[in-house]
C-alpha cells in the first residue's frame, strides 16, 4: 500500500488505506506503529471493512515533532482522520495509550465513532514521577532505542509474530530516526487524566480485550474490568497474552473482535 497522509496542527498523520465497507481506524500502542495490525487488518478487510491504520504523532512515517503528544492530542488526530475521509462513523480500535484518545474522541466527537475496541487500554491516571526520571535515564540516547525493542519483545510473553525478527528491526530504525524517541519519551509522560474525565460522557458500545499476561499492567483482569464497567461496555481476557493479542494471538483475538462488530450491526 502506498502511504497517504493527512495535514494536522503542524505535521502530517501517516496512514494506510484498505477495503471497502463500514469504517474502522486502527491506531497503535505509544512506541509501534501502523504495522502493529498487519494481521488484524487482512482479517477485517477480508470480512468487508474498510480499515485504516494510522501512525501517532511522532512515531512511523507521521511527522517526528509535534507540540502534543498527549490523549488530546491523538484524539484530535482521529477525529480529523474520519473527518477527512467523510465515511464515518467510524469504528475505532486503539490500543495502550490510543484507547484513552478514542475514549477522548468519543467524548467530543460522538457523531463520528460508532463504537470502540479497546486493547490493553490507558485511560486513566497521572505522570509518575519515578517512572518518568526512569525512563528517560532508561530510554535515553544513543542506547535508548534498542532498550525499548528490548523491552517490546517483553510485551509478547507467550509467543512471538513469525516476522517479529524484521518488525522489531523497523521497530528500531524508526526510533534511531531524529525525533522519534523523544516523541515517544513525551507521550510516557503525558497524564491521562482528559480521557478518565471524559468517560462519563462517552455512551458508545465497548469492548475490551485484555492479555492475562499483560506485564503493563499490575494486574490486567482487575483493570479491564474496571475500564469495562465504567464505559458500560464488556471485557475479555485474552489467556496467556501480552499487551498486543492482536499480533501475539491474531486466531483468538481477531474473531472476537469481528463478532463485537457485527453485534453492533444487529442492534
Amino acid at each position: 500500500m502506498t502511504t497517504k497522509y493527512m495535514n494536522q496542527e503542524n505535521g502530517k498523520i501517516a496512514y494506510d488505506d484498505a477495503g471497502n465497507g463500514p469504517l474502522v481506524v486502527c491506531v497503535p500502542s505509544m512506541g509501534d506503529v501502523r504495522g502493529e495490525y498487519r494481521f488484524l487488518i487482512l482479517q477485517l478487510v477480508s470480512a468487508g471493512y474498510r480499515v485504516i491504520s494510522m501512525d501517532v504523532r511522532g512515531l512511523g512515517e507521521t511527522s517526528p515533532e509535534w507540540s502534543d503528544y498527549s490523549v488530546a492530542g491523538v484524539g484530535k488526530d482521529m477525529i480529523a482522520l474520519v473527518r477527512e475521509l467523510n465515511a464515518g462513523p467510524a469504528i475505532i480500535v486503539g490500543t495502550s495509550m490510543a484507547a484513552g484518545a478514542a475514549v477522548w474522541a468519543a467524548a467530543e466527537a460522538p457523531a463520528l465513532i460508532r463504537g470502540m475496541i479497546m486493547i490493553g487500554p490507558f485511560v486513566r491516571g497521572d505522570g509518575n514521577w519515578f517512572l518518568e526520571t526512569l525512563f528517560s535515564l532508561l530510554f535515553a540516547r544513543p542506547w535508548g532505542p534498542s532498550m525499548w525493542v528490548k523491552y517490546y519483545s517483553s510485551l509478547y510473553p507467550s509467543r512471538k509474530p513469525a516476522d517479529f525478527v524484521e518488525y522489531s528491526a523497523g521497530l528500531l530504525e524508526n526510533l534511531k530516526q531524529r525525533g522519534r524517541l523523544e516523541s515517544l519519551m513525551q507521550m510516557l509522560r503525558a497524564s491521562k487524566r482528559a480521557s478518565e474525565e471524559r468517560i462519563p460522557r462517552v455512551n458508545k458500545p465497548t469492548l475490551v480485550l485484555m492479555g492475562s499476561k499483560d506485564p503493563d499492567f499490575k494486574n490486567p483482569e482487575s483493570e479491564a474490568k474496571w475500564v469495562a464497567v465504567n464505559l458500560k461496555g464488556t471485557h475479555t481476557m485474552i489467556e496467556n497474552a501480552g499487551h498486543y493479542p492482536h499480533a501475539e494471538m491474531p486466531e483468538v483475538t481477531g474473531p472476537l473482535i469481528l463478532n463485537f462488530i457485527r453485534s453492533m450491526s444487529e442492534n
